[in-house]
């Protein structure tokens, strides 16, 4: 299977060639493109991009990405690289805002932007698919999950994967057309994409909430087994943590849903003040949550490499300490 930066990558380069550039709207170019953006036919934002937020948001998400790509190397939880990677191709989206700033008008820049700031959250969204599955037979709990832990990541990531294809599809022809139709289709297929990924994450949200429910109704013994420990070493932080994620990008879907449906020039896309607050803070909580709470330390490689293996049944329990508790003796990580 492709990288998401490799997807990616080529989504923007596509995007970006002077095949897809070569048509402007037929309008008048302003003489100052910074004095009146919101009615620049130019100006694909409809503002001037904000060098200060772009810098802030920028330096926190690679600061994030930065951490994470040693607690993956440190713990080796290499089901949490696709997470790694999309904070990097986020970052170098919002990087392409330093470039509209200067270059309002540039339409290269922003289809580079968009498709990166807006498809890049498959990759935190399918780390996040893998995790329950990982903590659910960590905690020898699968049964509870409504979808078997053996199927469960397989049907959401080629979810992920079919809702990514079809928003990059989508998003690189309502973005780069200069005719109308041709626009007002790329942007219906994008509105589809958004629509069926959110309805496919909130589906996964209500299985990990009813895994949840009945991991604490049914299985006492499991759910209060780090109690007499330090909280940020109960797997019901990490438990908390994923919820916590869960609801950052289901924030971040649902106005993506809602802007695109009001469409490129429409009030949510032209604010940026709701870009940051409903975009890209709660997709940064989304994945900076994991920086304290590193799935490697609640669910060590021991258990990853069986469940890759397609085992049910036989891991072994798993203390939030990184102790594997084998039948004899135990194995310290």
């Amino acid at each position: 299977m492709l990288s998401m930066s490799t997807i990616l990558a080529c989504a923007a380069a596509v995007a970006a060639s002077p095949s897809v550039r070569r048509g402007q709207p037929d309008l008048p170019r302003p003489a100052d493109p910074f004095a009146d953006p919101k009615d620049d036919p130019y100006n694909p934002l409809k503002y001037i991009a904000n060098d200060v937020l772009t810098a802030i948001a920028f330096s926190l998400v690679v600061l994030v990405a930065l951490v994470q790509t040693w607690l993956t190397f440190r713990w080796k939880t290499r089901f949490m690289l696709a997470m790694v990677i999309g904070e990097y191709t986020f970052a170098l989206g919002l990087a392409m805002r330093f470039g509209l700033h200067t270059n309002p008008e540039g339409k290269g820049l922003y289809i580079i932007e968009y498709l990166f700031v807006v498809l890049s959250p498959c990759a935190f969204i399918a780390s996040n698919y893998v995790l329950l599955s990982r903590l659910a037979r960590a905690l020898h709990a699968p049964q509870h999950l409504l979808v078997p832990a053996r199927r469960l990541t397989p049907l959401f990531l080629a979810s992920d994967i079919a809702t990514f294809l079809v928003q990059a599809a989508g998003g690189a022809l309502s973005i780069a057309a200069n005719d109308p139709k041709a626009n007002k289709t790329g942007a219906d297929v994008f509105l589809a994409g958004l629509a069926l990924q959110l309805a496919s994450f909130a589906t996964f949200t209500a299985v990990f909430a009813r895994w949840a429910w009945r991991v604490r109704a049914h299985e006492r013994g499991v759910w209060a087994r780090d109690a007499g420990g330090a909280w940020w070493r109960d797997w019901r932080a990490l438990a908390g943590a994923l919820a916590l994620s869960c609801a950052g990008i289901l924030i971040r879907s649902v106005y993506r849903t809602i802007e695109l449906s009001q469409g490129f020039e429409g009030h949510l896309a032209t604010v940026e003040a709701y870009f940051y607050a409903l975009d890209t803070l709660p997709l940064f909580l989304a994945v900076a949550i994991y920086v304290p709470f590193w799935p490697g330390r609640f669910v060590p490689p021991v258990i990853e490499a069986r469940a890759e293996d397609g085992e049910a049944g036989g891991e072994a329990p798993v203390h939030s300490t990184g102790t594997v508790v084998e039948n004899e003796g135990s194995v310290e990580k």
